[in-house]
């Protein structure tokens, strides 16, 4: 068990890294960042901070021998690196980075525990995306393995001729079917080191032009028939992978039931209503399990939370938004604010 007090290593200086540092700051523990990026958010508001590459050994041992645990905030850090980490407990094991970094080796592992991905198939040249395009047929998506997050390094195909001319970048990618859904709904769990695992409610999210917009709860009821299925699965793939900490799973509502989509190894945007809007949020409860405490409930706390990101100039509208009392709004202090961005989040709670 890590006592409040002691040091909490993470890996990673955005945003998610930040409101952990929050969380983890309540119960009483210091933080210390590494992140090769200078201006990290996160580290604003550390007690220590390393900036170096991924790389640099040193670096990384001389960091983690600072920590009494080590975790992540997002799910592309470098596995190899991480072998400098030593000693110190390094949580989730990166056994799950090593999952989640591979859309195909991600999709194989979920369809190995019973799960329903869309129908996919990897490509590796043009020859690979037309044998794909055949087999599944259009529309469908064709995505980088490795990589890529908020519609980056994706391609809609809605006929063979969208492919024709395209230039394929020279990395792995993987091609998906479009499915019909209803809704789109998350799935986050804590597991704790005893194997306790705890859900919060699901949320409905909304995604334009690739990123996510809003995520609300309580789960609608044409999703909740869905939810125990997904659970189960999701409780499957935490189980498989000796996972501590929290984890997200991401589904399509269809007619046939869940399918997967994938997979993400830490706190997660859908999940940022539980500040406010649950018992205990996911990022307590991430501090909880890896530091082999207790976890929190993460029970629904008021009668419905619906959690907004600010994209790009969205973040200018803070007094409009601080003008409703309702709101609870989340700036990240990212110093530009660029198309596309993801400058902050605004919860707006409803009472019972």
């Amino acid at each position: 068990m890590v006592a409040p007090g002691e040091t909490i290593g993470i890996l990673g200086g955005g945003q998610l890294g930040r409101m952990m540092a929050f969380a983890a700051a309540r119960l009483g523990y210091r933080v210390h960042i590494f992140a090769p990026e200078p201006d990290s958010i996160a580290a604003e508001v550390c007690a220590r901070f390393t900036c170096a590459d991924w790389g640099d050994a040193q670096a990384m041992a001389t960091f983690a021998a600072d920590c009494a645990v080590v975790t992540y905030e997002f799910e592309n850090v470098p596995v190899g690196p991480l072998a400098a980490v030593g000693d110190t407990p390094l949580l989730p094991h990166p056994r799950a980075l090593e999952t989640a970094q591979d859309r195909l080796n991600e999709k194989n592992f979920v369809t190995a525990l019973g799960g329903r991905p869309a129908p996919f198939m990897a490509v590796d040249n043009a020859e690979d995306l037309a044998r794909a395009m055949a087999e599944i047929g259009t529309p469908g998506i064709l995505k980088t393995r490795r990589d890529g997050y908020d519609g980056k390094g994706q391609w809609r195909i809605m006929s063979p001729q969208d492919a024709d001319g395209l230039d394929l970048p020279d990395v792995p990618l993987i091609y998906e079917g479009f499915i019909r859904f209803s809704g789109e709904f998350s799935v986050i769990l804590a597991r704790g080191t005893d194997g306790d695992i705890q859900f919060w409610e699901s949320a409905e999210n909304i995604h334009v032009a690739g990123i996510l917009d809003t995520s609300t709860v309580p789960t609608p009821p044409a999703l909740l028939a869905q939810v125990e299925q997904a659970r189960d699965l999701a409780r499957k793939v935490a189980e498989a992978l000796d996972y501590v900490g929290v984890l997200t799973l991401e589904f399509f509502a269809t007619e046939d039931g869940p399918v997967f989509n994938e997979m993400a190894p830490r706190v997660h945007n859908s999940g940022h209503w539980s500040i406010e809007g649950a018992l205990t949020s996911q990022f307590e409860n991430h501090i909880r399990a890896i530091c082999g405490l207790p976890l929190g409930l993460p029970t629904l706390a008021v009668k419905a939370a619906q959690m907004k990101n600010l994209i790009g100039d969205d973040a200018h509208d803070w007094p409009a938004i601080l003008s409703d009392p309702a709101n609870h709004l989340h700036l990240y202090g990212k110093a530009a604010a660029r198309p596309g961005r993801k400058m902050g989040h605004v919860t707006r709670l409803t009472l019972g």
